[in-house]
């Protein structure tokens, strides 16, 4: 498998970085680490399973996961400053 394939690989929602990763190309800076705190929680469980390779089920996400997305998509921001 290529390293570029890596990106077409599926993920779910216990797949935090990569989602967080997906969301961060996405919205790039239009999201800064305190506006991705704000975001409400039905907004972001939206964006998520528009992500193309995303293959998790509405019925399968937590309150923990999307917190776990929010935190490491800030992450992903910081490391972008």
């Amino acid at each position: 498998m290529a390293f570029e394939d890596l990106d077409d690989l599926p993920i779910n929602w216990k797949d935090h970085e990569d989602v967080a990763m997906k969301l961060y190309d996405r919205f790039g800076d239009d999201f800064t680490e305190s506006k991705i705190y704000r975001i409400r929680f039905t907004q972001l469980i939206e964006w998520v399973l528009e992500i193309p390779v995303f293959e998790g089920k509405r019925e399968d996400c937590t309150e923990a996961h999307l917190e776990q997305i929010q935190a490491k998509w800030v992450y992903e921001w910081r490391d972008n400053q």
